[in-house]
């Protein structure tokens, strides 16, 4: 089991938070906090796996918190602004939740959190993947992939040593490879995470390929920098 607790300063979405974490297995509710100072103060005898933390609240924000105490438990933030998501990435959160929270998104973000307490039932290794191409199939290695452009019909899969066209959709491309090394970031472009030099104002550098990250995408795509 993870023992959670939530640090949540408004009673509705602590209520919400809670029944989500009910309904979810292998969580344990140790505790609901309304105040991060109180949180703190039980923080120091008794060991927590996972904390569900507000951005915004009275005594001390969240991002506050994260800057001013280490913790050894994972973080989900639960923010209404997208605003702090980078900041949450540097600060090495598991995965940033945009209210409203849906049910079906805070499942993926705890099981992505039992994956890292997990690592043994991680599966992140690279393969090779096999992608039709007119008429044969084209073997390439998943880890030499930079990233997935659509042209109108078509997928350009770029490589580090081509680049190969298809008429295969994104979904299918998607499920071919490592869930956890490649990120949709914009309706035309999929990109391997290990490949990217640096990112500047929603735009992805991918050695001379420049490559936006649509608003649709963006959360998602700076938790899965983690």
């Amino acid at each position: 089991m993870i023992r959670c607790i939530i640090i949540e300063d408004e009673p509705l979405a602590a209520e919400k938070l809670s029944g989500f974490i009910s309904k979810t297995d292998y969580l344990n509710l140790i505790g609901i906090f309304h105040s991060p100072i109180a949180a703190l103060s039980f923080l120091k005898s008794n060991p927590v796996d996972l904390m569900f933390l507000d951005i915004e609240m009275k005594e001390l924000t969240g991002i506050q918190l994260l800057e001013s105490v280490k913790l050894d438990s994972k973080i989900i933030i639960t923010s209404a602004y997208e605003k702090y998501a980078l900041k949450g990435f540097e600060l090495q959160v598991s995965d940033y939740l945009l209210k409203p929270i849906t049910f079906d998104r805070f499942v993926k973000a705890c099981d992505k959190v039992m994956n890292e307490i997990l690592p043994a039932e991680r599966s992140n290794l690279h393969r090779k993947v096999f992608i039709k191409t007119e008429y044969r199939l084209e073997g390439v290695d998943s880890s030499e992939i930079l990233f997935v452009e659509g042209i109108g019909d078509y997928r350009k899969i770029i490589t580090v040593k081509k680049t190969i066209l298809t008429l295969q959709n994104f979904k299918e491309i998607s499920s071919l490879l490592p869930q956890d090394k490649f990120r949709r970031v914009h309706n035309s472009f999929i990109v391997s995470l290990d490949k990217i030099d640096k990112i500047e104002r929603k735009r992805i550098y991918i050695k001379d390929h420049i490559i936006p990250v649509s608003d649709s995408y963006y959360i998602d795509f700076i938790n899965g920098l983690n």
